[in-house]
């Protein structure tokens, strides 16, 4: 960005204030809430959000540092929250999208483990493991956790795609075994309490702002 495009500190400094004021806000609303799906709260938290954007993008422009805290933003595509206010149980759903890359390591590294004890190769993955992709992911995902997996994923011959995690909050435990057949059909996003998203589309994101601002310094 230009100097001649930057903000001002005092207006860096009023952004601040629209932050606290905002932060006020939310607070008074929250205090005053009439119901788990109260208006004011959600107009409260949008107006949060967005103050604290503008704050956010005028540190960064002025001072090129960034706040410590992020706040989903007002398009944020999951609705307030309608769930209980003290929730007696919970659901972390997770999904991790992967590419195979590298075939012959992903085949390679299931043949190791079906070699490491083949006693388990009576399953019928077992001897099609170090040929088929199919087998391989069998005995790759029976062998280690799915979070050794994220963290191992290149030794696997994968390579990590856009995943997600929503912690739901309930007011019980469902039955055992009631939502094994379709484990995300019934996922409400009014009960979900926080999500995390990770996606090469904010990479390319951040790329297409930072050309922007190359491109406006050099004009």
């Amino acid at each position: 960005m230009s100097d001649a495009a930057q903000p001002t500190a005092a207006e860096v400094r009023a952004a601040a204030d629209a932050v606290k004021a905002a932060l006020d806000h939310h607070l008074e609303a929250v205090e005053r809430r009439s119901g788990d799906d109260d208006p004011a709260v959600y107009d409260a938290f949008n107006a949060l959000a967005a103050a604290a954007e503008v704050y956010d993008e005028l540190l960064y422009d002025r001072y090129d540092e960034v706040t410590p805290f992020e706040i989903p933003g007002v398009d944020d595509s999951m609705p307030p929250y309608a769930g209980p206010e003290e929730p007696n149980a919970l659901s972390v759903l997770i999904r991790r999208d992967y590419a195979v890359v590298e075939p012959p390591r992903l085949l390679a590294q299931a043949q190791r483990i079906v070699d490491a004890d083949p006693g388990d190769g009576g399953k019928g993955t077992g001897a099609a493991a170090g040929t088929s992709v199919h087998a391989a992911l069998g005995v790759l995902f029976g062998e280690y956790e799915p979070d050794e997996i994220a963290s191992r994923h290149q030794e696997f011959g994968l390579e990590e795609g856009d995943s997600t995690l929503w912690v739901s909050a309930a007011e019980e435990l469902p039955e055992a075994g009631e939502w094994l057949g379709a484990p995300f059909d019934e996922a409400d996003p009014q009960l979900v309490v926080c999500r995390f998203d990770v996606s090469s589309v904010f990479d390319e994101d951040d790329l297409d702002e930072e050309l922007d601002d190359l491109a406006a310094d050099s004009s």
